[in-house]
């Protein structure tokens, strides 16, 4: 998958299943300012408490290569982070086992965290249940908690 990043630049590889250094290391550089200038701006026009700026993907990388130069997907454990919006700053939540593969600390299932966002977008997931063709639905599967100890 191929995408422009922040600064124009096409065709910027986030996919690293070759190239771990050099790829990850260029993708960091072309991000790292725009997103700390996006914060930035908004905490200095006094916007960062009710913006909620959310950065990650799907899965992480696994711990050990993918021959030689890269990692496979990894959707046992990664990281995520969140700013401004009713969140916490300047801490971490979660951690993976020792060896970096499964999330082991304070796990936050898809689910927690699609709840953890409708509540900081005002919304409680549990009232938006539907009941269709015999069973209750709702954004978040009928499932999901809000991870509180994240919360501002």
């Amino acid at each position: 998958m191929a995408i422009n990043s922040f600064s124009g630049s096409a065709n910027v590889q986030w996919d690293q299943h070759g190239d771990l250094i050099k790829g990850p290391t260029k993708n960091a550089a072309e991000v790292d300012k725009p997103i700390a200038g996006l914060l930035y701006d908004l905490k200095a026009r006094g916007l960062l408490e009710d913006t909620l700026v959310i950065w990650g993907g799907e899965f992480g990388r696994t711990p050990t290569d993918q021959g030689g130069d890269g990692r496979d997907h990894n959707p046992e454990g990664f990281t995520m982070w969140m700013a401004g919006g009713g969140v916490k700053g300047g801490i971490a939540y979660g951690a993976t086992d020792d060896y970096g593969y499964f999330a082991q600390e304070n796990k936050v299932h898809i689910h927690d965290f699609h709840a953890t966002l409708l509540h900081l977008l005002g919304l409680d997931h549990e009232k938006l249940t539907y009941h269709y063709a015999g069973r209750d639905f709702r954004l978040t599967d009928v499932h999901g908690h809000v991870v509180k100890d994240i919360l501002a």
